[in-house]
């Protein structure tokens, strides 16, 4: 590293202090969406393979989450793998999955995190299922930031999922379908979606400048707001962040109002 870099480097570090230093605990999201976006751009910008990107984002996650802790944040959405991304050749596919079940493993072990997936848990393969579902169960009790894995996750597929869920409660209820349909509302459905039991998020940070939410919570997102970041993931910054929670807690929410 060369004395630009390392100037460069400081500036960036007590840029990020002063910000924080500014930062208004009370005004920061309790539950942050990520979409991950930017590791196979990343890894072609600086000479690497798709894999290597995919690796380096990987590692960036307790980063992050290490962040969010630091401000008082309380649940985390990972979006880790797409239903969409099963289209993708096999030759990062395979690996692709195996860093993610990794992931899952650190986050488990980690002893901070309380991993909870969300995503249609029958289109992963049989491994990663049980490495999910070991660790729900390892970390059931832990106190601190939910950090919901999304993994094999699709919006629409998540409502799909949810309008079933709740078609099957009725059927072994014994509801009558005409009874069901006048008592179906907006509650009924979201007491079927993947997040139950959990504040909708706040904010989704989007990273590497593409606008769009690729279908993303499409439920859970009516009134978030929303923060879209030109830098790939892996090179994701603290400064970044705060910028992020700093743009959020000068937003007057509406909800719709």
């Amino acid at each position: 590293m060369n004395l630009r870099d390392k100037l460069r480097g400081l500036l960036v570090r007590l840029y990020a202090r002063r910000v924080e230093g500014h930062l208004d605990h009370a005004q920061v999201p309790k539950h942050i969406g990520v979409i991950m976006d930017g590791n196979r751009r990343w890894a072609k910008a600086s000479g690497s393979t798709t894999v290597h990107g995919h690796r380096a984002g990987a590692e960036k996650i307790e980063e992050f989450l290490g962040w969010c802790s630091e401000t008082d944040v309380e649940v985390v959405t990972l979006w880790l793998l797409s239903t969409d991304n099963f289209d993708r050749p096999q030759d990062e596919l395979g690996p692709l999955l195996g860093i993610i079940e990794d992931v899952v493993r650190t986050l488990a072990a980690d002893g901070r995190w309380r991993v909870h997936h969300v995503g249609a848990m029958d289109l992963l393969p049989a491994g990663m299922q049980a490495t999910l579902k070991e660790a729900e169960e390892a970390t059931a009790h832990t106190k601190g930031i939910v950090v919901n894995v999304a993994i094999g996750y699709g919006g629409r597929q998540e409502i799909a999922d949810a309008v079933r869920s709740m078609l099957y409660e009725a059927q072994d209820k014994g509801v009558a379908m005409t009874d069901l349909a006048e008592s179906v509302d907006i509650d009924m459905i979201g007491r079927h979606l993947y997040t139950s039991d959990q504040p909708d998020p706040d904010l989704v940070i989007r990273t590497s400048g593409e606008q769009r939410l690729s279908g993303f919570m499409l439920w859970q997102t009516a009134h978030s707001e929303y923060y879209f970041c030109d830098v790939y993931w892996p090179a994701f910054r603290k400064v970044d962040f705060l910028r992020a929670l700093r743009d959020y807690a000068a937003r007057h929410r509406r909800f719709g109002g």
